[in-house]
């Protein structure tokens, strides 16, 4: 093979490479040129023959055979250079490649179930392992792939391909959960009218890309379960239809969804089902039927455009579309019902631009003239006109454009550049989720990785390779043409009776600290307000919304249609003005109260007593509620009552706390039933230790934090290694899998010994042995912000002390840690910086971590079982390591940045690492971070007190670590 061929970085850096290089010379001239010709022509020539290489290496056998065969070669070629992680699965399975037949047809869902099955009972008995589905999803998209790239398929074949695929997998792991259930519990059955019992099956609903059959190489999946009716099971420990159900709809959704080495199978979505991820996680057709009649909103009548029955009861899963589909498809639907959808969708779409802040990157999806535009179009011309001319129905994107095109809805120009423009968006939506597995849909920043993009685009016989430049011509012609048309073919829709009153002049420029002025709500159910809710009405004439007009609305029509609801607000009218003050505040919880009305008897008592928190729920449902709600009060006692910032932070640490220890509970019973102990005399209960470290550790954990967390075993439990790492897995897969309920929190393990590479529970001996001779000075000195949670808690607080001497004997004597703590705190800023200046920038909060860290190694023959910042800054004060001066500014300061990145998360829901730029944002944060901070910090704008405490913070630090 010509050296020029070799990429510069990879030739004759390997031994790998050299050996290819000189198998090429000994190939025959008509392979050899077959195969300098396509590493010639592909998109990613270093990474192609990097796969090359180690392919080669690994499988001497199989490269021949691919050498041999020009279409196998040509697949090989196609699979290197477009995905990283189906040539890792090649390598892994080099019989794959080798198996793929190139006059193959599209599969389908049949036919895909036929082959998993095969696959099932041979391997494990017919039970659908996580590791076998992800491997068989791997193994059928790696032969999808190479149709895609070798141009034998086209995108509505590929698309239809990737949704049978999963509908098989569904399909299959639905009957062997519905079967091993109903084999210990009976089968579920319902009464007849006539008295008889009938069998009760449930139906599987796909919504979003999977219901229109055009599913992404790495889509999420929209799922919805409704079975037949209320009833119980038929066997010795009868379940009720609606528990036998459930607990299918959550070990479903967990099996799917679970890592593996071969990756995860699918992201499973449940928050399209009625009432989002507040409702039930599988609800009875009467139930769901009651729903979309009387409480569905317009967009979810309009997603219901695209459901289909993907798995499970076909007959169940009818009815409920049969009965769905005339509210879809109204006949005296008109424009105004489908504007209330596109300006929620509007909403959303703003929310997801200023999450993504100021990335340059371009989403394909998202932005004007993208993917969802051209869906959003057709479904809306769909509702229009879906009752006079029923043959547009359909929740295919591409057909229902041709169908709309044939009732003369689009004009043959339009139909032919919107469909031009989706082809060409989700080929490109493709390439970069075929990359990486990755649900991407951002243009790479990388001008290397865009030149590649580009080259991998399908192209027409003869046409010339196309640059990176030409790519971008052509995306941003495409979406001009579709935001032309999208603006308008709506426009056209809208009578003119409908056309918005002109904008009123813009108000004047008011001071930073001038509340806005109040926005009164308007709509029918506002009007009758006196009648409904003399306490709402009440506490909105004395305390008027500013922000939050529109979502009062929509929590009022949610609460008006929830039986005893406002009733009940009239016996403690303080809930009134506490539930305005919340919506007025946090859109995040105003959302959640509007989903679910009841939390609203969670505001009766603030700020309340915790105590309960000290034990939660010992079934994952359960627990999962009780720490929604727990959460909502907590947050809701921050904003309504001021509660000072710590105190709260103390309090959602309690709750994770307890969450962990529940966890920890079911997690030893479910691994003791399924995988007793090796030794039969052992009895598992507290042996093993969890030890939280981070902001948990702290006692500083907020809503939507992560909690890092170590598993430690006593070295005399060692032989019992592997029960206890079962168990440690099952907890985390309780506290982390995304259920009806949501997800408790994220879990980070990456703390412990040699990181991601170490085993997940350590012995003792290993951790004091690494730590005294292996640890860098960051891992050694992360664990002084550490603390037992669960377990073995006594045990494990000893362990700590005496992995807190072996610590301050390496980094604590003689101010050797100043310039490793140095090094890294300037690393941080260096890398995190700029995205996350509050936390991360100069002077921000993670220079009084380090500086604490540092002055607390001062003493560190000392043990506290836990500190907070404030009570770190007490002892470092105490010992005489800070001045007062310094002691109490910085106690101001801390306060001040957690409040800061409270109010952000409160607001939002999620952590935010700089200042919001939207007025209406950063106004309401400023207003919750004056609740827990004290006067003299209000005089400024939140950025010049920021501003000026950064300053003087960096002054401190750099004094310290002079």
């Amino acid at each position: 093979m010509p050296s020029h061929l070799l990429s510069p970085h990879l030739a004759g850096s390997t031994r790998a490479l050299a050996d290819l290089h000189a198998a090429c010379r000994n190939l025959g001239d008509e392979p050899r040129k077959r195969l300098e010709s396509l590493v010639a022509s592909s998109p990613a020539p270093s990474q192609l023959l990097h796969y090359l290489a180690a392919f080669r290496l690994r499988h001497p056998e199989p490269f021949a055979s691919l050498i041999a065969s020009a279409f196998h070669l040509r697949a090989a070629c196609a699979v290197f250079a477009h995905s990283r992680f189906l040539s890792e699965s090649c390598l892994e399975h080099p019989d794959w490649l080798c198996e793929i037949d190139g006059a193959d047809l599209v599969r389908s869902a049949p036919e895909f179930t036929l082959l998993l099955r095969g696959i099932l009972d041979r391997e494990c008995g017919g039970r659908p392992e996580p590791l076998q589905l992800a491997r068989f999803r791997r193994r059928q998209l790696l032969r999808i792939l190479v149709r895609d790239v070798l141009g034998l398929a086209g995108l509505a074949e590929i698309t239809e391909e990737i949704s049978s695929l999963a509908d098989a997998i569904l399909e299959t792991t639905y009957q062997w959960l519905f079967d091993d259930l109903a084999a210990r519990h009976g089968a579920p059955a319902v009464h007849a009218p006539d008295g008889t019992r009938q069998p009760c099956g449930m139906s599987v609903v796909a919504l979003g890309k999977l219901g229109g059959r055009e599913l992404n190489y790495s889509s999420d999946i929209d799922l919805m379960f409704v079975y037949t009716g209320n009833g119980e099971t038929t066997g010795p420990a009868p379940l009720s239809n609606k528990e036998f159900f459930k607990k299918i709809a959550n070990q479903y959704s967990d099996l799917l969804s679970i890592y593996t080495a071969e990756g995860m199978c699918y992201r499973v979505d449940l928050r399209l089902r009625p009432d989002g991820s507040l409702g039930e996680v599988c609800m009875s057709l009467d139930g769901a039927l009651k729903y979309y009649r009387s409480r569905a909103r317009d967009w979810e009548l309009q997603m219901m455009i695209k459901a289909r029955i993907a798995a499970g009861d076909r007959e169940t899963g009818r009815r409920l579309l049969e009965a769905v589909e005339p509210r879809t498809y109204s006949s005296t639907l008109d424009f105004s019902a489908v504007e209330v959808v596109s300006e929620t969708r509007e909403r959303i779409s703003e929310k997801l631009a200023a999450r993504r802040g100021r990335s340059t990157s371009l989403d394909v999806k998202l932005a004007p003239g993208g993917i969802r535009d051209i869906e959003f179009l057709a479904q809306c011309l769909q509702r229009l006109h879906g009752a006079r001319a029923p043959w547009v129905r359909h929740g295919g994107t591409l057909l229902a454009l041709s169908r709309l095109s044939d009732k003369n809805l689009l004009s043959a120009s339009e139909y032919s550049r919107l469909a031009a423009a989706y082809q060409f968006l989700r080929n490109l939506e493709h390439r970069l989720q075929a990359a990486d597995d990755r649900q991407t849909h951002s243009l790479p920043s990388d001008p290397r990785e865009l030149e590649i993009l580009a080259r991998r685009m399908p192209r027409s016989p003869g046409a010339p390779e196309p640059s990176a430049a030409d790519l971008l011509q052509q995306l941003n012609a495409h979406l001009e043409a579709v935001l032309e048309i999208y603006q308008r073919v709506i426009h056209a829709q809208r009578p003119t009776y409908y056309a918005l009153a002109p904008a009123p002049a813009p108000l004047p420029a008011s001071s930073w600290d001038s509340p806005p002025p109040a926005v009164a709500p308007r709509g029918n159910l506002v009007r009758a307000l006196d009648t409904l809710s003399p306490a709402f009405a009440a506490a909105l004439a004395s305390h008027p919304l500013r922000r939050g007009a529109a979502l009062f609305e929509y929590f009022l029509d949610r609460a008006s249609q929830t039986p005893g609801v406002l009733a009940a607000v009239e016996a403690h009218p303080e809930v009134a003005r506490r539930a305005l003050d919340i919506i007025d505040l946090s859109p995040f919880f105003a959302e959640q109260l509007a989903r679910d009305p009841g939390l609203l008897e969670e505001l009766e008592h603030l700020p309340g007593d915790f105590s309960a928190l000290d034990e939660l729920p010992s079934d994952a449902a359960s627990l999962r509620c009780s720490f929604r709600r727990n959460m909502f009060r907590i947050q809701a006692a921050s904003i309504c009552s001021a509660v000072p910032v710590f105190d709260t932070l103390e309090q959602t640490s309690s709750l994770a706390d307890a969450a962990i220890r529940a966890a920890y509970r079911m997690a030893v019973a479910q691994t003791l039933e399924a995988h007793p102990p090796a030794g039969p005399a052992y009895v598992p209960s507290h042996q093993m230790m969890v030890v939280a470290l981070g902001r948990l550790g702290m006692r500083e954990f907020d809503l939507c934090s992560d909690a890092d967390l170590i598993f430690v075993l006593p070295d005399a439990d060692n032989s019992e290694h592997v029960f206890w790492t079962r168990a440690a897995n099952r907890l985390i897969d309780i506290l982390t899998a995304y259920t009806g309920d949501g997800q408790l929190f994220s879990v980070d393990t990456r703390l412990r010994p040699n990181g991601s590479a170490g085993t997940l529970v350590q012995p003792e001996s290993s951790f004091m042995d690494y730590f005294a001779r292996h640890a860098e000075a960051w891992e050694g000195i992360s664990y002084m912000k550490s603390r037992a949670v669960a377990g073995d808690i006594e045990g494990a607080t000893r362990f700590l002390n005496e992995l807190q001497e072996v610590d301050w004997r390496r980094y604590g004597q003689g101010g050797r840690s100043r310039k490793d703590l140095r090094s890294m705190r300037m690393r941080l800023e260096k890398e995190q910086g700029p995205t996350n200046p509050l936390k991360a920038g100069a002077g921000a909060y993670y220079d009084i971590d380090f500086l604490l860290l540092y002055l607390r190694l001062k003493g560190a023959g000392i043990f506290f079982k836990v500190l907070n910042t404030p009570a770190r800054i007490d002892v470092v004060e105490k010992m005489g390591h800070l001045d007062r001066a310094d002691a109490e500014f910085l106690r101001d300061t801390a306060t001040f940045y957690r409040a800061v990145d409270h109010g952000l998360r409160v607001y939002s829901g999620h952590a935010g690492g700089t200042l919001p730029a939207a007025d209406t944002h950063l106004d309401a944060v400023t207003a919750l971070v004056h609740r827990w901070t004290q006067p003299h910090l209000h005089h400024q704008p939140l950025a010049a007190t920021l501003a000026h405490m950064r300053h003087r913070t960096r002054e401190i630090f750099d004094r310290l670590f002079a």
